[in-house]
């Protein structure tokens, strides 16, 4: 019993060792603000030589940053808060977002796959902005890889439906029942 308890903790304890790599993406969500405000910059000094769509390319870029470093956020907040601790501080704090403690894994994933279809659109976008210096196979791929994001989140929010579904102890888990 003894042993039994002492692994226990240890694996318990263990879900830790997912704590540096939370830090980590905050590390890298520091790097893309120091990209996004040389990027933006870059755009308020150029943007003056710029004509028609050519001038909403950087600022679609900029709009790719900030969706990318919510992305980042989701994840830091949903996973620290699902496999490693709740975040005490953001208890009761005026600006904790609404949804923070009310993702679960699966709600993760849904989020994530939303931003990559939105970070993929933005793409995409740029994409057909700057359509006449594309290779059209080029723009294919991206039509193709963009519809292939689009179908997983579809798959991933139906599966996500299906599992809150399943039966659990004689009766069915609705959304009216999770609140």
């Amino acid at each position: 019993m003894a042993i039994e308890n002492l692994i226990e903790k240890v694996v318990f304890r263990s879900r830790w060792i997912l704590a540096p790599f939370y830090l980590g993406l905050v590390a890298v969500l520091v790097i893309l603000l120091i990209k996004f405000w040389i990027k933006l910059v870059d755009t308020l000094l150029n943007i003056w030589t710029l004509e028609g769509t050519q001038a909403v390319l950087p600022i679609l870029s900029l709009i790719d940053f900030v969706l990318i470093s919510n992305l980042l956020l989701i994840i830091i907040f949903s996973g620290y808060e699902n496999f490693v601790s709740k975040i005490g501080e953001a208890e009761g704090h005026e600006d904790r977002p609404d949804w923070m403690g009310h993702v679960d894994y699966g709600g993760l994933k849904i989020k994530v796959i939303g931003s990559i279809v939105a970070i993929s659109s933005i793409d995409l976008l740029k994409a057909f902005f700057n359509v006449s210096n594309m290779d059209h196979q080029d723009l294919m791929w991206l039509v193709i890889l963009h519809l292939t994001f689009v179908t997983s989140g579809v798959l991933f929010a139906f599966m996500e439906r299906i599992s809150h579904s399943v039966p659990i102890h004689g009766r069915h888990k609705t959304e009216h029942q999770k609140q």
